[in-house]
């Protein structure tokens, strides 16, 4: 019978960890990573989101060992790390710069750790073209690794990290190099690989799409704090806050004031009353933040008011439009002073645009698609 998610056992945890980079001369005090408490579970794949500077890189090189926290602990298959070199953790590291030997060719740089620790020869040339034929590069051990393309070197780099057989590989933006429609594709074959060796995942990058088209779990950090850990839908559905609400997607906030508050909640914005779903009950007369994404947002003709239950419904002008491909952009400016951008599909190659610049239009969205977060 297969486990629960909650009933996994945890491939890695972080248990109060903290990181400071003492001043310099010419450097303030960073406190890179504050007081993490984190579990990533065996056969996930978790990834690491936030901008630069938030604390993520440096999380991975602590698990990996090339950084030691400044106080913490880290636990591997529930073995404290501390006094463990990173040469003898269960883990290896993909890089972004991939950090191959262009001196050698593509299958002594992926058998090159295996040579370190002594490896008999025939092994390690077993395990070197099992390696590449996991990753989808058979037959290339002769070539040298400068002859390959960019795609290519990113899968030796996975494949030298793979051959040693860890229990947790680390990637730490190994795509970034790549252009947007390799980078896509690589996503999908990264993806299906992990699924396929049931290892541990934990993966780092500043973007979003990236992170929601792959994990399992997402870890939000900004500041080097956690701000939010759940599955794609629940970071993108159900941000904690306004940062994760800003940094995964594009989102509309509107600022007003708590005039009934409950699961769904009332706020009010220069007269204007708007309903959205709340995690919290927060007290009326409270500042918040209504968040609402904008292909959530449906557009009617005309400002004539309606009321329907679980609806919010608010008249708006359209000041700009954007032809997009699959979607249209419309901004729409509403009597709050806000501007709500809305994203609608084009779904009929032949229909005409819907809207134009300058029509006045009711702006309506359901109350649990919009979110009501402190401010």
């Amino acid at each position: 019978m297969s486990m629960q998610p909650d009933e996994t056992p945890i491939a890695v945890a972080c248990r109060g960890v903290t990181k400071i980079y003492p001043a310099g001369r010419q450097s303030a005090r960073v406190v890179a990573v504050d007081n993490l408490d984190l579990e990533i579970r065996h056969g996930e794949f978790f990834t690491l989101l936030g901008p630069s500077g938030c604390g993520k890189t440096t999380t991975l090189r602590m698990i990996a060992g090339f950084e030691q926290p400044t106080s913490g602990e880290i636990f591997i298959d529930g073995q404290p790390m501390s006094q463990v070199g990173p040469e003898k953790r269960p883990v290896n590291t993909v890089f972004q710069n991939y950090a191959l030997f262009p001196h050698l060719n593509v299958g002594d740089n992926v058998g090159f750790g295996l040579k370190v620790k002594r490896v008999p020869a025939a092994e390690r040339a077993r395990r070197v073209t099992e390696a590449l034929a996991l990753v989808r590069l058979p037959g290339l051990e002769g070539r040298r690794a400068t002859q390959l393309s960019g795609g290519q070197q990113q899968r030796v780099a996975l494949a030298r990290a793979l051959v040693n057989e860890p229990a947790v590989l680390l990637l730490d933006e190994p795509l970034g190099a790549l252009d947007l429609k390799l980078r896509k594709a690589v996503q999908l074959e990264l993806k299906q690989l992990q699924h396929e060796l049931g290892i541990t995942f934990i993966y780092v990058t500043h973007d979003q799409e990236e992170a929601i088209t792959m994990s399992d779990r997402i870890a939000v950090m900004s500041d080097g704090l956690v701000q939010q850990i759940g599955s794609p839908r629940e970071i993108y559905e159900h941000p904690t806050n306004r940062f994760v609400a800003d940094f995964i997607g594009e989102t509309n906030f509107i600022v007003g004031e708590i005039k009934a508050a409950g699961r769904t909640s009332v706020i009010e914005s220069k007269g204007v009353h708007m309903a959205g779903q709340s995690r919290h009950e927060f007290p009326v007369g409270k500042q918040v933040t209504l968040a609402v994404r904008p292909e959530k947002i449906h557009l009617h003709a005309g400002q004539e008011t309606r009321q329907e239950t679980g609806k919010v419904f608010v008249p708006g002008i359209i000041t700009e439009m954007i032809y997009i491909g699959t979607d249209t952009r419309y901004r729409v400016d509403i009597p709050t002073g806000d501007h709500l951008f809305v994203r609608l599909q084009n779904l009929d190659s032949a229909a005409k645009e819907p809207f134009a610049t300058g029509d006045g239009v009711l702006v309506e969205w359901a109350e649990h698609n919009a979110q009501i977060l402190a401010d």
